[in-house]
Parts: C-alpha cells; sequence; structure tokens
C-alpha cells in the first residue's frame, strides 16, 4: 500500500533562495532511495509564506528507512535552522 507524506513549511521571502537550493538538494537525495514514486511541491495562494511538498512512496517502512537516512537529516537540519522551525510531517495511506 503506497503512503503519502504531507510536508508543510512557513517560508520566508528573505530566505527563498537558499530554501530552494536545499530543496533542490534535498530532492537530488530523494530520488535515489528505494521505493520513493514521486513528490510535487505546491505553493498556498491565499498564505504565501506557506508550501507544502507532497511526496508518494511505496510504503510506510520506505519512508521511515528515508526519514532515517542521515543525508536527509543533515539537509533537513539546514531547512529547519534556516526557517526557524521544525518541518511537519503527515504520513496517509492512499
Amino acid at each position: 500500500m503506497t503512503v503519502k507524506i504531507l510536508i508543510k513549511r512557513k517560508v520566508s521571502t528573505d530566505n527563498i533562495l537558499e530554501l530552494t537550493s536545499l530543496l533542490k538538494k534535498l530532492r537530488s537525495l530523494t530520488v535515489t532511495q528505494p521505493g520513493y514514486i514521486s513528490g510535487e511541491t505546491l505553493k498556498r495562494i491565499d498564505k504565501k509564506d506557506e508550501c507544502m511538498v507532497i511526496s508518494t512512496w511505496r510504503s510506510a517502512e520506505d519512508w521511515n528507512n528515508w526519514i532515517k537516512n542521515e543525508k536527509r537529516i543533515a539537509v533537513q537540519n539546514e531547512i529547519d535552522r534556516l526557517l526557524g522551525q521544525e518541518t511537519t510531517y503527515a504520513v496517509y495511506e492512499t
């Protein structure tokens, strides 16, 4: 059973360029992971400082393996430091 991960972040216009670079780095790591299917980034229309990534994985186990990946953690820590808050995740079965 596939899972979809909703990843929500608050983004300031002051750090959008640096964040974009970090997200590209994270995405390049993600696409090589076992079980990764797809991902898309959405910008919220009514709240310009909010974006969401929807990531699709073959299984919750594949997602959990990725979430524990040391390279992912390092980039994610940079993102959280830049944004000044922890990124939130919600996992849904499809």
